[in-house]
């Protein structure tokens, strides 16, 4: 069973930086929105400019 994520988003915080898309298997630059999920991990949410994946990268603690 995996772990349920309550993520709330920080205040209107972005990351942009490289993500590594799993369909594309390769590391993109991209744009996203920081969350925070339920323990305590910041994550920055993106999408792929090349196939619209949505891509997630651990940032770490908050």
């Amino acid at each position: 069973m995996g772990a349920v994520y309550k993520e709330t988003p920080m205040a209107d915080e972005t990351y942009k930086g490289e993500f590594y898309c799993v369909k594309c298997k390769e590391k993109r630059e991209a744009e996203g929105k920081v969350v925070v999920s339920d323990n305590g991990r910041r994550m920055a949410k993106g999408q792929c400019p090349v196939c619209g994946t949505n891509l997630n990268r651990i940032l770490g603690k908050a």
